[in-house]
Protein backbone atom coordinates (compact mmCIF):
# COMPACT_ATOMS: atom_id res chain seq x y z
CA UNK A 1 0.00 0.00 0.00
CA UNK A 2 1.28 3.42 -0.88
CA UNK A 3 -0.06 6.85 -0.08
CA UNK A 4 -0.62 9.25 2.77
CA UNK A 5 -3.03 12.04 3.63
CA UNK A 6 -1.59 15.43 2.68
CA UNK A 7 0.34 17.13 5.48
CA UNK A 8 0.57 14.04 7.70
CA UNK A 9 3.61 11.99 8.65
CA UNK A 10 3.51 8.24 9.04
CA UNK A 11 6.61 6.13 8.52
CA UNK A 12 6.56 2.45 7.62
CA UNK A 13 9.27 -0.17 7.17
CA UNK A 14 10.80 -0.36 3.71
CA UNK A 15 8.63 -2.25 1.21
CA UNK A 16 10.15 -4.05 -1.77
CA UNK A 17 7.07 -3.20 -3.86
CA UNK A 18 8.11 0.47 -3.75
CA UNK A 19 10.84 -0.32 -6.29
CA UNK A 20 8.32 -2.00 -8.57
CA UNK A 21 5.92 0.93 -8.31
CA UNK A 22 8.75 3.39 -8.98
CA UNK A 23 9.86 1.38 -12.01
CA UNK A 24 6.29 1.29 -13.36
CA UNK A 25 5.88 5.04 -12.80
CA UNK A 26 9.23 5.83 -14.44
CA UNK A 27 8.22 3.85 -17.52
CA UNK A 28 4.87 5.65 -17.66
CA UNK A 29 6.58 9.05 -17.38
CA UNK A 30 9.17 8.14 -20.04
CA UNK A 31 6.34 7.12 -22.39
CA UNK A 32 4.56 10.44 -21.76
CA UNK A 33 7.60 12.72 -21.90
CA UNK A 34 9.82 11.07 -24.51
CA UNK A 35 13.19 12.77 -24.99
CA UNK A 36 12.15 15.79 -22.90
CA UNK A 37 13.06 13.67 -19.87
CA UNK A 38 16.82 13.21 -20.04
CA UNK A 39 16.73 10.87 -17.06
CA UNK A 40 14.15 9.74 -14.50
CA UNK A 41 15.14 8.24 -11.14
CA UNK A 42 13.51 6.85 -8.00
CA UNK A 43 14.64 9.01 -5.06
CA UNK A 44 13.74 9.79 -1.49
CA UNK A 45 13.41 7.43 1.43
CA UNK A 46 11.43 4.81 -0.50
CA UNK A 47 14.60 4.39 -2.62
CA UNK A 48 16.79 3.70 0.44
CA UNK A 49 16.52 0.04 1.36
CA UNK A 50 17.37 0.16 5.06
CA UNK A 51 15.15 2.94 6.40
CA UNK A 52 11.55 3.75 7.25
CA UNK A 53 9.71 6.04 4.85
CA UNK A 54 6.48 7.83 4.25
CA UNK A 55 4.74 5.51 1.76
CA UNK A 56 4.91 8.08 -1.05
CA UNK A 57 6.99 7.32 -4.12
CA UNK A 58 9.37 10.17 -4.99
CA UNK A 59 10.58 10.41 -8.57
CA UNK A 60 12.92 13.02 -10.06
CA UNK A 61 12.80 13.95 -13.73
CA UNK A 62 15.84 15.67 -15.20
CA UNK A 63 15.23 18.12 -18.06
CA UNK A 64 17.50 20.59 -19.86
CA UNK A 65 15.32 23.55 -18.78
CA UNK A 66 12.39 23.66 -16.36
CA UNK A 67 10.36 25.41 -19.06
CA UNK A 68 10.60 22.20 -21.12
CA UNK A 69 8.08 20.46 -18.87
CA UNK A 70 5.40 23.15 -19.21
CA UNK A 71 4.10 21.87 -22.55
CA UNK A 72 3.36 18.53 -20.83
CA UNK A 73 1.23 19.85 -17.96
CA UNK A 74 -2.05 18.88 -19.67
CA UNK A 75 -0.99 15.41 -20.82
CA UNK A 76 0.50 14.65 -17.42
CA UNK A 77 -2.70 15.86 -15.77
CA UNK A 78 -4.79 13.63 -18.03
CA UNK A 79 -2.70 10.72 -16.72
CA UNK A 80 -3.13 11.61 -13.05
CA UNK A 81 0.01 13.70 -12.48
CA UNK A 82 -1.32 17.02 -11.19
CA UNK A 83 0.78 20.16 -11.62
CA UNK A 84 1.58 21.95 -8.36
CA UNK A 85 4.02 24.54 -9.68
CA UNK A 86 7.41 25.55 -8.37
CA UNK A 87 7.17 24.22 -4.80
CA UNK A 88 10.79 25.13 -4.05
CA UNK A 89 13.21 27.20 -6.13
CA UNK A 90 14.48 25.47 -9.28
CA UNK A 91 11.96 22.64 -9.04
CA UNK A 92 8.50 21.94 -10.44
CA UNK A 93 6.25 19.50 -8.59
CA UNK A 94 3.55 17.13 -9.83
CA UNK A 95 1.56 14.92 -7.46
CA UNK A 96 -0.51 11.80 -7.97
CA UNK A 97 -3.09 10.27 -5.70
CA UNK A 98 -6.75 10.32 -4.70
CA UNK A 99 -7.48 14.04 -4.54
CA UNK A 100 -11.07 13.63 -3.35
CA UNK A 101 -9.67 11.99 -0.20
CA UNK A 102 -6.68 14.37 -0.03
CA UNK A 103 -4.40 11.34 -0.39
CA UNK A 104 -1.02 11.48 -2.17
CA UNK A 105 0.81 8.45 -3.59
CA UNK A 106 3.55 10.01 -5.74
CA UNK A 107 5.61 13.19 -5.77
CA UNK A 108 7.22 13.92 -9.14
CA UNK A 109 10.03 16.48 -8.89
CA UNK A 110 11.20 18.10 -12.14
CA UNK A 111 14.63 19.70 -12.01
CA UNK A 112 17.47 20.69 -14.31
CA UNK A 113 19.34 17.52 -15.22
CA UNK A 114 22.80 17.37 -13.67
CA UNK A 115 22.12 20.63 -11.80
CA UNK A 116 22.47 21.10 -8.06
CA UNK A 117 18.99 19.78 -7.24
CA UNK A 118 19.39 16.72 -9.48
CA UNK A 119 22.79 15.89 -8.00
CA UNK A 120 21.54 16.40 -4.43
CA UNK A 121 18.69 13.93 -4.95
CA UNK A 122 20.91 11.29 -6.56
CA UNK A 123 23.92 11.75 -4.27
CA UNK A 124 21.82 11.63 -1.08
CA UNK A 125 20.06 8.42 -2.17
CA UNK A 126 23.29 6.74 -3.28
CA UNK A 127 25.26 7.83 -0.21
CA UNK A 128 22.71 6.45 2.25
CA UNK A 129 22.42 3.20 0.30
CA UNK A 130 26.21 2.72 0.36
CA UNK A 131 26.67 3.76 4.01
CA UNK A 132 24.04 2.00 6.16
CA UNK A 133 25.42 3.55 9.36
CA UNK A 134 24.56 7.02 7.96
CA UNK A 135 21.16 5.74 6.83
CA UNK A 136 20.53 4.50 10.39
CA UNK A 137 21.27 7.94 11.85
CA UNK A 138 18.88 9.52 9.34
CA UNK A 139 16.24 6.87 10.03
CA UNK A 140 16.39 7.39 13.79
CA UNK A 141 15.95 11.14 13.41
CA UNK A 142 13.02 10.65 11.03
CA UNK A 143 11.30 8.31 13.47
CA UNK A 144 11.73 10.76 16.35
CA UNK A 145 10.34 13.61 14.26
CA UNK A 146 7.42 11.50 13.00
CA UNK A 147 6.38 10.85 16.60
CA UNK A 148 6.75 14.56 17.41
CA UNK A 149 4.96 15.89 14.31
CA UNK A 150 2.46 13.30 12.99
CA UNK A 151 0.14 15.99 11.63
CA UNK A 152 2.69 18.62 10.66
CA UNK A 153 4.81 17.59 7.68
CA UNK A 154 6.36 21.05 7.49
CA UNK A 155 7.85 20.77 11.00
CA UNK A 156 8.90 17.18 10.30
CA UNK A 157 10.71 18.25 7.12
CA UNK A 158 12.35 21.26 8.78
CA UNK A 159 13.57 19.03 11.61
CA UNK A 160 15.50 16.87 9.13
CA UNK A 161 17.11 19.69 7.19
CA UNK A 162 20.28 20.19 9.24
CA UNK A 163 21.18 16.49 9.01
CA UNK A 164 20.25 16.36 5.32
CA UNK A 165 22.56 19.32 4.65
CA UNK A 166 25.39 17.61 6.54
CA UNK A 167 24.91 14.35 4.62
CA UNK A 168 24.65 16.19 1.30
CA UNK A 169 28.03 17.77 1.95
CA UNK A 170 29.49 14.38 2.85
CA UNK A 171 27.84 12.82 -0.22
CA UNK A 172 29.33 15.43 -2.55
CA UNK A 173 32.84 14.75 -1.20
CA UNK A 174 32.27 10.98 -1.44
CA UNK A 175 31.11 11.31 -5.05
CA UNK A 176 34.15 13.42 -6.03
CA UNK A 177 36.52 10.91 -4.42
CA UNK A 178 34.70 8.03 -6.11
CA UNK A 179 34.93 9.74 -9.52
CA UNK A 180 38.63 10.44 -9.01
CA UNK A 181 39.22 6.82 -8.12
CA UNK A 182 37.16 5.61 -11.11
CA UNK A 183 39.12 7.85 -13.49
CA UNK A 184 42.46 6.56 -12.14
CA UNK A 185 41.41 2.97 -12.79
CA UNK A 186 40.13 3.86 -16.26
CA UNK A 187 43.56 5.15 -17.33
Amino acid sequence: MIGLKTGTVKLVMHQDNWYNEAKRTIKELKDLLGNTAIDIQHIGSTAIASIHAKPIIDIVIGVYRLADIMSYVDVLGENGFIFRGEDVPNQVLFVKGNFEKDFRTHHIHVVKWNGTEWNNYINFRDYLNVFPEKAKIYDELKQELAIQFPKDRKQYTEGKQQLIDKFLQEARLWKVKRQQCDSRFAN
